[in-house]
This record gives structure tokens, C-alpha cells and sequence, in this order.
């Protein structure tokens, strides 16, 4: 297994939660694949995407996640900073080799995975936002990022970044304390992220699944079908330029059709 210079690598570490609780025992019976098959667990990184890229990029087997307990430079998309506090939320990175033509329904793999997994751990009805966003109650409960390794025009691997606030008290950190919420908050009782863990990994490896088996319609469709954002006149920043319309629709390859107040149509293919 290649581990590289990794310091502090805990290939089957233990999260403390109030008391000891191994990665083995909190996923025994989730039936875990070849998705959480192999866990490299550390109480601490900087980002679990940047140890993903650097272990994919030395040859890591397809399905490894890299779990972190916090993260002391974790981002989200467009070079934000993604916050954490220690033992608080689920942070990982699991390394995929899809085929190239399935990058664009990675991201609704895992946004599917996340809904499904909060529903079934809690009851919860999260819904998902254009383009990688999953709220309760209008708010922010988990991010979800992308980032690919091509080596000589070649793609190695796919990294999806997952972080969800499990029991993170949002009101700790001012700019979040208005716009993101967590699990226990939303339930009125504390969480422990392992207690959705399995869920999670599950729903990864059902989701990834049938994407391989040929099911990049049927992943957009009951993707699409989660998304909060059609129908609402919405305000899209993606670059240096700010787009308004009315979101009319969104394609299987993840891009959003705005129509403008003149009538006009603009595709845009990435943004917020």
C-alpha cells in the first residue's frame, strides 16, 4: 500500500466521540464495498483532497477514502475555505476511476449518496443546490467538491470531496453562522458523524454503481429530481460574470439554462 510521507497516517485510526469508537466497529454491517474497503484515517490534515490527489497520483486502489477528523486548510469550490472543528463532521475523499465521459454525474453520484444517506440515518428531507450543495431547511448542511488527475492527457483519477456537518455548531464561525446548519442541530439531539458513516459509504458505493453499469441517465434523472433550484429566478456567479434568469432547466452534463428578462437563453456550465 502506498502511503508515500504521509505523517500520522492511521490506516484504521480511532475517532474519539465522547469514547473510543473504531472505524471497524462503526462500519460493521454497513455492507461496505470496495467503497470503504480501505480507510486511511488522520486525526488531522490540512485536506483530505490534497492527500487523495498525492496517494491516487502514487497508484492507491479505486474506493480508498481518506478520512479526516478536521481539517486545518480544507476548501470548498472557487478557493473557499471549508471550516471544521474537531470531531464535528464528516470530512473525506474517496478516489474513483471512472471512464472520462462519466465526470459530469460524479458530482450527482455523490449529492444523491448524501441525500439518501441523511434520509435514511435521520428522517431528515434534505434537498440538493446547483450545482454541489445539500440544504435543510434552506441551509447549508454538506459541501461537495471535484478535482481530477490527468497524467499525460489521461485521466488517473476522479477525487470527490464530501464535507457534512454533522454536530458543527455553525455558530462558532461568523461567516457561516447565518447560512449553514448540521445534522444534530436540525434534529434537536447530538450526532455522531460514525453514526452516518455507513450510510454514507453504502449509498456512495450503490450510486457509483449504477453509474458504472451504464446509468448516467438514470443517476441525472433522479438527481435532477432532488434539485431545489428549478423554477426560481436565481442570481449565478461563474467567473467574473454575474448571470439572473429563471432556472429553466439543467442538463445531464450538469449545466444550468437561465432565461434572462428579455427572453434570451445562457447556458452556464459552472458557477453559484
Amino acid at each position: 500500500m502506498p502511503t508515500g510521507s504521509l505523517p500520522g497516517l492511521q490506516p484504521w485510526g480511532i475517532w474519539k466521540m465522547g469514547r473510543n469508537i473504531s472505524p471497524i466497529s462503526a462500519l460493521k454491517g454497513s455492507n461496505a464495498g470496495f467503497i470503504g474497503r480501505n480507510i486511511l484515517y488522520f486525526p488531522s490534515l490540512p485536506s483530505t483532497m490534497d492527500t487523495a490527489k498525492r496517494m491516487a497520483k502514487e497508484g492507491m486502489g479505486e474506493g480508498t477514502i481518506v478520512l479526516a477528523s478536521q481539517q486545518t486548510g480544507g476548501r470548498g469550490r472557487l478557493g473557499r475555505t471549508w471550516l471544521s472543528s474537531p470531531d464535528s463532521s464528516i470530512l473525506l475523499s474517496v478516489i474513483l476511476r471512472p471512464d472520462v465521459s462519466q465526470l459530469p454525474q460524479l458530482n450527482m453520484v455523490a449529492g444523491l449518496a448524501t441525500v439518501h444517506s441523511i434520509e435514511k440515518a435521520t428522517g431528515l428531507k434534505p434537498v440538493l443546490k446547483w450545482p454541489n450543495d445539500v440544504l435543510l431547511n434552506g441551509k447549508k448542511v454538506c459541501g461537495i467538491l471535484m478535482e481530477n488527475v490527468f497524467e499525460g492527457g489521461e485521466l488517473k483519477a476522479a477525487i470527490v470531496g464530501i464535507g457534512l456537518n454533522v454536530r458543527l455548531d455553525t455558530s462558532r464561525f461568523a461567516a457561516i453562522s447565518a447560512t449553514a446548519t448540521s445534522l444534530s442541530k436540525e434534529l434537536g439531539r447530538e450526532m455522531s458523524p460514525w453514526e452516518i458513516l455507513p450510510f454514507l459509504l453504502k449509498e456512495l458505493e450503490q450510486s457509483y454503481r449504477e453509474l458504472q453499469g451504464g446509468g448516467s441517465i438514470p443517476i441525472y434523472e433522479k438527481w435532477l429530481a432532488r434539485v431545489e433550484t428549478l423554477g426560481k429566478v436565481v442570481r449565478v456567479k461563474s467567473g467574473d460574470s454575474v448571470e439572473e434568469g429563471y432556472a429553466e432547466s439543467i442538463d445531464v452534463d450538469g449545466s444550468i439554462m437561465l432565461r434572462r428578462s428579455d427572453g434570451s437563453l445562457i447556458k452556464v456550465v459552472t458557477g453559484e
